[in-house]
């Protein structure tokens, strides 16, 4: 299990860090949310270059996708990984459905601050 941030840089490019919870305590906080959304994704599935519509946190439950970044990394979420979705602006990134089994993930919105 891990925690990545996905955020446009001053680049207009996506990127991702991952965060841990002793160098970021702000995760271990409240934090206000809108609302909790369940999708399935079908194996194969690709979601051409876009950006996040708001933050909002993406919680794998099954299944494993692949996040495509504008410098051609590609990183691999599977079961358990969360991801804080911050590239609302900018050239944004590619989702793909990898592996022979549907993704199920958890989309968590946050409230505007």
């Amino acid at each position: 299990m891990a925690i990545y941030r996905l955020y446009s840089g001053s680049d207009g490019e996506s990127h991702i860090e991952e965060l841990d919870l002793a160098s970021h305590p702000e995760l271990t906080s409240p934090q206000a949310t809108t609302n909790i959304i369940f999708r399935e994704t079908p194996p194969g599935n690709f979601s051409d270059w876009h950006t996040a519509p708001r933050r909002q946190y993406i919680i794998t439950v099954s299944g494993h996708s692949e996040i495509g970044l504008g410098d051609g990394s590609i990183v691999h979420y599977g079961p358990g990984d969360a991801r804080l979705v911050e590239d609302t602006t900018g050239h944004g990134h590619t989702t793909r459905t990898v592996g022979n089994e549907p993704v199920v993930n958890v989309t968590i919105p946050l409230a505007d601050q």
